[in-house]
């Protein structure tokens, strides 16, 4: 019998941790999908960063080509985590950042505030960015 409630107390410390793996592996993975994207766009590499559009986004938030020409007009000068919030239950995660551009024709340098939302998928086990990349042109 003694034996028999060691072996339970061991099952359902190995479930436990497991349970916990998990969570820290969707943690782990969101920040790296979030740096991936960032250095994406900190280095102007957006049709790299536009890869981490969801698949069933992409083709409606993927860069145009034209868009794609637009965003060889600005450097990036800075890309500041404001602040953030990760819903696991229902698999979503928001970030709120602050970009520094630069128009490189005029050298004139502004702020955009853009906010990131994420969504994590189970059967490929990562996130996928479902907001689409930043409007530096605010619509114009």
């Amino acid at each position: 019998m003694r034996l028999l409630k060691y072996l339970l107390l061991t099952c359902l410390c190995a479930l436990a941790l497991a349970g916990c793996q998990t969570t820290g592996t969707q943690n782990n993975r969101l920040f790296e999908m979030q740096y991936a994207y960032s250095a994406a766009i900190r280095w102007g590499d957006f049709e790299g960063a536009g890869n981490l559009i969801k698949p069933e986004l992409r083709k409606k938030l993927a860069p145009t080509p034209m868009q794609l020409e637009r965003f060889k007009q600005i450097q990036v000068s800075g890309y500041t985590d404001v602040g953030s919030e990760t819903d696991k239950k229902k698999g979503s995660a928001v970030r709120i950042v602050n970009i520094g551009v630069i128009n490189r024709h005029t050298l004139a340098e502004r702020n955009v505030r853009y906010i990131e939302a994420w969504e994590w998928d189970p059967v490929a086990k990562t996130w996928w960015l479902i907001s689409g990349l930043p409007d530096f042109w605010e619509g114009q």
